[in-house]
């Protein structure tokens, strides 16, 4: 993975400019993506850039989105129920690029679905 290549595209998800205080989610989301990889996958597939620049942009959606569930009023500080737009679409960017790598990663999510027969009652 190209750490100059996922910054540039993390800067294309979420318009912020790419500074030293992003550096830990940029490093975290390249060891997560890593941890995801089958192990014949290769490493330097631009695919992956493309889902570890979604991953830091929902993780810093993430952040964003927890500090501004508080609102500050006269009496003080209360909760707001936030309809967070960029959260859920950086969500839905990140679910589209772990589609797209689907054939190099592992997926997290399964679903089991059992089936009856109705005679066991």
């Amino acid at each position: 993975m190209n750490i100059e290549s996922i910054k540039t595209l993390f800067t294309l998800f979420s318009g912020e400019d790419v500074s030293e205080k992003y550096t830990p989610l940029i490093t975290l989301s390249v060891s997560e993506v890593e941890k995801m990889l089958l192990p014949e996958a290769d490493p330097s597939d631009i695919r992956l850039d493309f889902l570890c620049a979604a991953v830091v942009n929902h993780r810093l959606q993430q952040i964003n989105s927890a500090r501004e569930r508080s609102e500050f009023t006269v009496a003080g500080k209360m909760l707001t129920v936030s309809q967070n737009t960029a959260l859920a679409y950086s969500e839905k960017l990140l679910r589209d690029y772990m589609n797209l790598c689907s054939e190099l990663i592992r997926q997290k999510t399964f679903v089991f679905m059992g089936f009856s027969d109705m005679s066991e009652e």
